[in-house]
C-alpha cells in the first residue's frame, strides 16, 4: 500500500499531530512514518512548482507547499469519498433533498486564495502535485454525478482501496468504446420498445411496467456478461413484478409469443394445474458470453415483496455444494428490489445477516434496487427512517453505488464495479437504481391523485433511451437514422411473435428447473394408498448404529457426551432404539446409500431439548466432531448448522435449497413448533401451493415439536390446524408419529419417492425420553412407514369403544387403559393425517364391526388440532354412518394455558373423558 493511500484512510487530525510529534522528535514515530515525514521535508524544500505550473517562473523554496495544509485537503478527499453521495445528480426526476454541511472548501480551513495553489494530496486521486482547483473538479466528477458511492464505513483498507482504484482513475467518465455504447443502446431500445408494444397490443392489462427503470436491461446484460469474464457459471435471480415480463423477455430470452399468449389469458394445456399470473413466472436459460456458457434461473415468486430473497440464496448454495463443487465464485445470487420493500420488509435484514454464515454462505448476493421513490402510493418519505432504501446494506459494511437511471452509462459502470467486488470479495453489493414509475402502481392505477407534482415531471420526461439516443448522437457516436431503424427491426419482430401468438389455443406452463427435476413424476393418489418398503439390512444397520454413536478415543470429551453415546449402543445392542437413534438411523442410512442429507434450524445441532448431539465437542478445546460425517464407506454427504434465530428467511433458504437438490434431504427444524408461524409467507406461499402454480415440486422436510406438557402458549402446539386447512390436491404430507421406527421409515420414504412432497413432521418433546417411545432394531429393518396403526394389545371381539389420535397423547391413553384395565377400548394411531389413509381407516373400521362408539380424542382445543379435520374426512362415503365423537380442551384463543397446574388438570380431565364419554366433549 502507498504512503498516500494509507493518508487517504487515516483521521487527518491525527495525521497533523503526528507530523508535528515527527518535527519535535523524528525518533520518536515509527519508522514508516520517518519515512513518508521526511519525504514531506524533501518536497517543502526541493518540489517547486513546474514552470509552466507558476506563469514561466520556479517556485522560491521559501512559497513551498504548506503541509499542515496538505492534512486540510486530504480532510476534503475523504469528505467527498465519505459524503459525496449526498451531493450526487442522481435522481432524474426530483430535485435532492438539501443535506449539509455541504463540501465547500472553506468548510475545510481553506479558502478561494487557496484554488491555485499545489498540494500534493492530488497523489491520492492520481493527480500529483495538482492545484487545489483541480482537485476539486475531480472530486466533484468522481463522486458527485451519475454515481454516489458508499464504501468508506467498510472496515477493510483493502476492499475500500479497490473501490478507489476502480472509480478514481475514470474521473466520471466511463470510457466507453463505440461498440459498447451501441450494444447499451440496443438493449435500451429493446426494453423501451417491448413495454410499448405490450401498452398498445394490451391496453389496460397489467404488466407492472419497467417505464421509467428501463436501464435496469442493459444493467442486468452488462452485469452477466462481466460475471461470465470472472468466472460465473450460473445466476440466481429473484424480483418482484415491476418489469419482470420485461427481464424474462430480454434478459432471460423466453419467446415474446409466449408472453402474448399469457396476455390473451387462455387456459392451461395441462389442467391438474391452477397456475399463475404472467408477472410472477419463472424461467431458465443458458446463454453465451464472449464463448462462456451461462445458466440463468429466474425463481418464480408470488406478490410477497422479498420472499423469494432467501430461496434464490438457497438455491445458489445447493446448485454450489452439489454441482460446483463449493466454487462461490461460480455461483451469483442476483435480487431485484422494490426501494419501499427493501426498507419495510423485514426479511431483507434476515437474509443479509446470512451472507457470512457457513450455513447460508453464497458469495455474495448482488442487490439492485429498482427506485421509484414510491410505493404504490406512499412517498419514500412515509416509507423509511433511514436516508437510503438501501441503508439495510450497511449493517454488514456492504458497498452501496446510488446511480441516476437516465444515464445508462453510469448504471453500467456500476453494475461491473460490483461484479468485480462480489468476486474479489465474496460480499454483497447494493445498486440503488434511482428512476420512477410512468404510470400508477399498476396501468389501471392513477398515480395522480396521490403524486400530482411527480407526475406532472414525469409526463414530459423523455424515456432513457431517448434521452442516450440524443446524447449518442451530439457526440458522433452514432449515424443518422441508426436509431430508428433498430427501433423499426425490434418493433417487427414483435409483431411477428404477436400474431404467432393468436394461433396458440392452450396456455403451457413450463416447470421450473425442468432439467434437474426430469427424472420425478408428479404423484397420483394411488401413491399414497400405502407407503413403500423402506427396510435396510439389519447387518448394515448393526454397524452404523454403532459407527454414528462411536467417538475418537485420542478426543477427551465431557462426561456427559460419553454417556450418551455408551447409552445409545448399549440399548441398541438390548433391542431398543429411542428417537434421535431413529432420526440419527434414517440420516445414516441414506448416506451410505449415496444420498445427501442437510438439516438447519436453531439449536438444531444439539437439538433443543438436548437429544440429537448430531456434532460434539472435546472439553478442552472446543473441537467438533461429527459422526454422520465420518461414517466408513459413506457416499453421501452430511450438512447440519444451527441458523441464525431467524424463521422465515431461515425455512425459505432451505425451501430453495431444497429445489436445486431433488437427491438431498432438507431439513428445517424450529425450535419450537409454533415459531414456525414466523414463515407463514413460505409454508402459505411456496410450500402449500407451489406445485399447482409454478409445476415446482419440493421435498422439505419440517420438523415442528408439537404436544401440550405444560409449557404455556407458546411452546404448545405447532398449529397442526393450518398446515392441514391448507392441505389439498396432494400438496403435502402431515405426519405425527409416534415410534422412532416410524419417524426412520418416512424420514427414508421421502428420499426414496420417484416425486417429491413437502414433509411436515410434528415431532415430540417429552417422548425423546419416554420408555414406552422406543422401537426394536428388526422394526428399523424391516418395513415401511405405517400411515397408522392398530392395536394389538385387544382382542377385536371384546371391543366396545375405538379411539382416535394423533401423537404424543397415545401414550397417556395408554397408561390410562392400564390403570383401568379398559381392555373393550381400542387405541388406534392416525400416523399421517394428509394425505388421508381413507382405505387404512376404513380397514380399521371393517377390523370392529360391531363397534358403534367412535371417539376422537386429542389434547389440543376443540377449535385446534386436527378434529375438524379428521371430521370432515369421515363425511367420506366409504366411512359414512359413523358417528365420530371429539373430546378435547375447549375452545380457546390461546393454544395452551400457562398454568402447568391447570394443564395437568386439563389433561386429566380429557383421558377421563375419553374412557367415560357418552356424549361428545369439550373438557
Amino acid at each position: 500500500m502507498d504512503k498516500f493511500t494509507y493518508v487517504g484512510n487515516a483521521d487527518p487530525s491525527a495525521l497533523d499531530a503526528l507530523y508535528q510529534q515527527y518535527l519535535a522528535d523524528n525518533a520518536s514515530v515509527e519508522t514508516d512514518w520517518r519515512k513518508f515525514f521526511e519525504g514531506i521535508e524533501f518536497a517543502r524544500k526541493h518540489y517547486p512548482l513546474l514552470p509552466e505550473e507558476n506563469n514561466g517562473q520556479v517556485q522560491p523554496a521559501s512559497q513551498a507547499l504548506s503541509y499542515p495544509d496538505e492534512f486540510k485537503v486530504i480532510n476534503l478527499i475523504q469528505a467527498y469519498r465519505s459524503r459525496g453521495h449526498l451531493f450526487t445528480k442522481t435522481n432524474p426526476v426530483r430535485t435532492r433533498r438539501k443535506w449539509g454541511p455541504p463540501l465547500h472548501i472553506e468548510y475545510f480551513g481553506l479558502s478561494p486564495e487557496d484554488l491555485d495553489r499545489p498540494f500534493q494530496a492530488g497523489m491520492e486521486l492520481g493527480l500529483g502535485t495538482a492545484p487545489l482547483r483541480e482537485i476539486v473538479d475531480a472530486l466533484e466528477k468522481i463522486y458527485c454525478k451519475s454515481v454516489g458511492y458508499e464504501f468508506m464505513y467498510m472496515r477493510s483498507p483493502e476492499q475500500m482501496d479497490f473501490i478507489k482504484s476502480r472509480i478514481d482513475p475514470l474521473k466520471g467518465e466511463w470510457g466507453f468504446s463505440r461498440e459498447k455504447k451501441l450494444e447499451i443502446l440496443e438493449q435500451l431500445t429493446r426494453a423501451v420498445v417491448f413495454e410499448k408494444f405490450l401498452g398498445k397490443k394490451f391496453v389496460g392489462q397489467k404488466r407492472f411496467s419497467l417505464e421509467g427503470g428501463e436501464s435496469l436491461i442493459p444493467a442486468l446484460k452488462a452485469l452477466v456478461a462481466k460475471g461470465a469474464e470472472l468466472g460465473v457459471k450460473a445466476f440466481f435471480m429473484g424480483m418482484a413484478h415491476r418489469g419482470r415480463l420485461n427481464v424474462l423477455h430480454n434478459i432471460m430470452g423466453k419467446p415474446a409469443h409466449d408472453i402474448f399468449v399469457e396476455f390473451e389469458g387462455r387456459d392451461y394445456e395441462d389442467s391438474r394445474y391452477d397456475g399463475d399470473v404472467k408477472y410472477h413466472l419463472g424461467h431458465n436459460a443458458v446463454v453465451e458470453y464472449a464463448g462462456n456458457s451461462v445458466e440463468m434461473h429466474l425463481l418464480p415468486n408470488p406478490s410477497h415483496l422479498e420472499s423469494v430473497g432467501p430461496l434464490v440464496a438457497g438455491l445458489a448454495r445447493a446448485m454450489n455444494d452439489h454441482k460446483f463443487g463449493g466454487q462461490l465464485e461460480a455461483i451469483c445470487p442476483i435480487l431485484i428490489h422494490g426501494d419501499a420493500a427493501i426498507a419495510g420488509q423485514g426479511v431483507v435484514y434476515e437474509l443479509i445477516q446470512m451472507q457470512h454464515l457457513d450455513a447460508y454462505r453464497c458469495g455474495g448476493t448482488i442487490h439492485i434496487v429498482i427506485n421509484n421513490q414510491v410505493g404504490f402510493t406512499t412517498n419514500y418519505t412515509e416509507a423509511r427512517s433511514s436516508i437510503y432504501c438501501t441503508d439495510v446494506g450497511k449493517v454488514t459494511l456492504s458497498p452501496v453505488f446510488h446511480v441516476n437511471g437516465d444515464d445508462p452509462e453510469a448504471v453500467v459502470h456500476a453494475v461491473e464495479l460490483a461484479m468485480e467486488f462480489r468476486q474479489k470479495f465474496n460480499k454483497d453489493v447494493f445498486i440503488d437504481l434511482l428512476c420512477y414509475r410512468k404510470y400508477g402502481h399498476n396501468e389501471g392505477d392513477e398515480p395522480r391523485f396521490t403524486q400530482p407534482i411527480l407526475y406532472k415531471i414525469i409526463d414530459s420526461h423523455p424515456d432513457p433511451r431517448a434521452l442516450y439516443l440524443e446524447k449518442l448522437s451530439a457526440e458522433g457516436w452514432i449515424e443518422k437514422g441508426q436509431g430508428e431503424a433498430m427501433e423499426k427491426n425490434i418493433s417487427e419482430s414483435l409483431e411477428a411473435d404477436y400474431e404467432r401468438a393468436k394461433t396458440v389455443t392452450k396456455t403451457r406452463l413450463k416447470p421450473f428447473l425442468s432439467e434437474i427435476w426430469s427424472k420425478y413424476r408428479v404423484a397420483d393418489e394411488t401413491d399414497f394408498e400405502e407407503s413403500p418398503y423402506t427396510s435396510f439390512p439389519k447387518e448394515r444397520l448393526n454397524a452404523l448404529a454403532v459407527a454414528i454413536n462411536t467417538l475418537p478415543q485420542d478426543k477427551n470429551f465431557i462426561r456427559k457426551t460419553k454417556r450418551i453415546f455408551e447409552d445409545r449402543i448399549k440399548n441398541w445392542q438390548e433391542g431398543r432404539a429411542d428417537w434421535a437413534m431413529g432420526e440419527l438411523l434414517a440420516y445414516a442410512t441414506l448416506l451410505d446409500e449415496g444420498f445427501h442429507v442437510r438439516l438447519a434450524g436453531q439449536d438444531t445441532v444439539r437439538g433443543t431439548f438436548s437429544h440429537r448431539h448430531a456434532i460434539v465437542k472435546t472439553e478442552d478445546s472446543e473441537a467438533e466432531f461429527c459422526p454422520l460425517q465420518n461414517l466408513p464407506g459413506s457416499r453421501g454427504k452430511f450438512f447440519i448448522y444451527n441458523s441464525h434465530l431467524s424463521e422465515y428467511a431461515a425455512m425459505g433458504f432451505e425451501y430453495g435449497y431444497a429445489l436445486g437438490a431433488p437427491d438431498c434431504l432438507v431439513l428445517w427444524e424450529a425450535q419450537f413448533g409454533d415459531f414456525s408461524n414466523g414463515a407463514q409467507i413460505v409454508i402459505d406461499q411456496y410450500l402449500s401451493a407451489a406445485e399447482d402454480k409454478w409445476q415446482s415440486q419440493n421435498g422439505l422436510v419440517l420438523l415442528l415439536p408439537h404436544g401440550y406438557e405444560g409449557m404455556g402458549a407458546e411452546h404448545s402446539s405447532a398449529r397442526m390446524e393450518r398446515f392441514l386447512l391448507l392441505c389439498a390436491e396432494l400438496n403435502m404430507q402431515v405426519v405425527n408419529a409416534t415410534t422412532p421406527a416410524n419417524l426412520f421409515h418416512v424420514l427414508r420414504r421421502q428420499i426414496h419417492r420417484p416425486f417429491r412432497k413437502p414433509l411436515i413432521i410434528f415431532t415430540p418433546k417429552s417422548l425423546l425420553r419416554h420408555p414406552k417411545c422406543v422401537s426394536s432394531p428388526e422394526e428399523f429393518a424391516e418395513g415401511r412407514f405405517m400411515e397408522v396403526i392398530g392395536d394389538d394389545f385387544v382382542k377385536p371381539a371384546d371391543v366396545q369403544r375405538v379411539i382416535l389420535c394423533t401423537g404424543k397423547i397415545y401414550y397417556e391413553l395408554l397408561e390410562e387403559r392400564e390403570k383401568r384395565s379398559a381392555w373393550n377400548t381400542a387405541i388406534v394411531r392416525l400416523e399421517q393425517l394428509y394425505p388421508f389413509p381413507l382405505q387404512q381407516v376404513v380397514d380399521i373400521r371393517d377390523a370392529f364391526p360391531g363397534v358403534t362408539d367412535w371417539l376422537w380424542v386429542q389434547e389440543e382445543p376443540h377449535n385446534m388440532g386436527a378434529r375438524c379435520f379428521v371430521n370432515e374426512q369421515f363425511q367420506a362415503p366409504a366411512l359414512r354412518g359413523l358417528n365420530l365423537r371429539s373430546i378435547s380442551r375447549p375452545m380457546s384463543a390461546s393454544p395452551a394455558t400457562g398454568s402447568p397446574e391447570r394443564s395437568a388438570l386439563e389433561q386429566e380431565a380429557i383421558l377421563n373423558q375419553a374412557f367415560s364419554a357418552a356424549d361428545e366433549a369439550q373438557v
